[in-house]
């Protein structure tokens, strides 16, 4: 009794154990819970200008800059203009956030709703003190109006959301799949992109009217769904199991805040400021903007920043294709090397295939395909029920252990991109070995003939 119970304690598993499990089950969680703390929490709590660009018309721009550095240090940038027109220009050519014209018996304010409507609040908040200060009253000109049905200035921020986080979603999904190939998976994300952009567009356009009705929008929404979504397939053999966390981490908790859709990048801290130009999220928005409100300004620049994103999402495909020639080049040089390749990824809401056995002529748990199968007979051609199928890797790590059922079939599926020893046996016959190679999307067959044992050393097993 004493001795079953010191072995059942020793199955246990040990503390350390315990720990090392919890932590790789509960990382994204606490990964998203920090972020969210500090990438939503931190820049929207109290948004607060920083910086503020202001076309001021007349000689009077210099008393103003100092009037306002010391009231807001900080907040606002103020340049001269030479008239009314120069302010509005600025405004429009996306120079400046804002353009004030002085004068007593009344000031105008141009501003761009565009923008967003936080910023105009604030300008306007700012500018009636400045007029009401110097005994006029103020008039505020919108010269970059929304669209009608984009009241407060947020739909283009929620339009984009709508197709970064499924272009994400699409990838780890796809990975779950195994009889597509990559290029298969690859040609997939293009057509989902498509599909989701020539969408997004007529609903927001047409059934909402969040957006004027510029066609152009369709191939930019495309280009940031495909920088996100090459991006992120591209990161896969590189991040392994910490992928989720790498490409929500970039995509969603560092773009959103930064994209000057929610609140404008003028009234978030420093650091969400500065990956405003660089990320796919902020640099579509204003692509669209100006599209869409300033006739065409800048469009080109954040175009060819998206042009860049798809560019890194081809060089991280093409550099893991490479690693994966490299390493199954390796490992059959090597019979101790264990291939490097594509991992599994463990996402908290989106599991990956592992290898397992599956049905001959079905599909296993998941919806999992056979990716390996075969038919166990005797040298007659008589199915054999019962045989032991093992799959190891080359250095002979296990990886699946199946039986062939009555026909004296067997089937294995989560093996894509392994080379593999594929062993049959059974207590009576003698043992047979193969060597395969599973590759993604390409179903490997491969069939055994056992030979009984006898006392003849001759008599050997072969696999065909």
């Amino acid at each position: 009794m004493a001795e079953s119970t010191a072995q059942t304690e020793s199955e246990q598993p040990s503390t350390g154990a315990k720990v090392r499990a919890l932590a790789s089950g509960l990382w994204f969680p606490a990964f998203f819970f920090t972020g969210f703390l500090v990438c939503y929490l931190l820049p929207f709590h109290n948004p607060t200008p920083h910086h503020v660009d202001v076309a001021v018309a007349g000689p009077s721009a210099h008393q103003l800059d100092q009037a306002l550095e010391e009231k807001s240090p900080g907040a606002f940038d103020i340049h001269q203009v030479a008239d009314a027109d120069a302010a509005r220009q600025a405004v429009l050519d996306r120079d400046a956030s804002a353009g004030y014209v002085p004068g007593r018996d009344g000031s105008e304010l141009y501003v761009a709703k565009a923008d967003g409507f936080s910023l105009e609040s604030l300008l306007e908040k700012t500018f009636t003190s400045v007029a009401e200060g110097s005994g006029s009253t103020l008039k505020v000109t919108d010269v970059a109006g929304t669209a009608p049905g984009d009241a407060t200035g947020t739909g283009l921020f929620y339009l984009v959301l709508a197709c970064t986080i499924p272009s994400y979603i699409t990838v780890m999904m796809l990975l779950r799949v195994t009889t597509i190939s990559k290029r298969g998976k690859i040609a997939t994300l293009a057509a989902v992109g498509a599909l989701m952009s020539t969408v997004a567009y007529f609903v927001a356009g047409y059934g909402m009217d969040v957006i004027p009705h510029e066609p152009l929008a369709i191939p930019l929404v495309f280009l940031m769904t495909q920088a996100v979504a090459l991006t992120a397939y591209g990161l896969v053999p590189f991040c392994k199991q910490f992928f989720p966390g790498v490409a929500l981490g970039i995509f969603i908790l560092l773009s959103m805040p930064s994209s000057s859709g929610a609140v404008p990048v003028q009234m978030v801290p420093a650091f969400f400021r500065a990956l405003h130009p660089i990320l796919p999220m902020g640099n579509l928005i204003e692509a669209l903007r100006g599209v869409f409100y300033f006739d065409g300004v800048d469009v080109w620049r954040h175009t060819l920043v998206l042009c860049a994103w798809v560019v890194a999402g081809v060089l991280l495909l093409l550099a893991g294709r490479w690693k994966e020639l490299r390493a199954a080049a390796k490992e059959s040089e090597e019979e101790k090397a264990e291939e490097e390749q594509e991992a599994p990824v463990e996402d908290p809401t989106f599991e990956l295939p592992e290898p397992s056995a599956v049905p001959p002529h079905g599909r296993g748990a998941g919806g999992q395909r056979p990716e390996l199968a075969g038919r166990v007979t005797d040298p007659h051609g008589n199915p054999l029920p019962g045989v032991a199928i093992t799959v190891t890797r080359t250095h002979g790590r296990e990886m699946v252990r199946a039986t062939s059922d009555a026909n004296g079939e067997y089937a294995a599926a989560g093996l894509a991109g392994h080379i593999v020893n594929v062993i049959a046996s059974t207590p009576d016959r003698l043992a047979a070995v193969a060597r395969v190679q599973v590759r993604e999307g390409h179903p490997v067959r491969q069939d055994f003939r056992l030979e009984p044992r006898t006392p003849h050393p001759s008599h050997t097993a072969s696999a065909s």
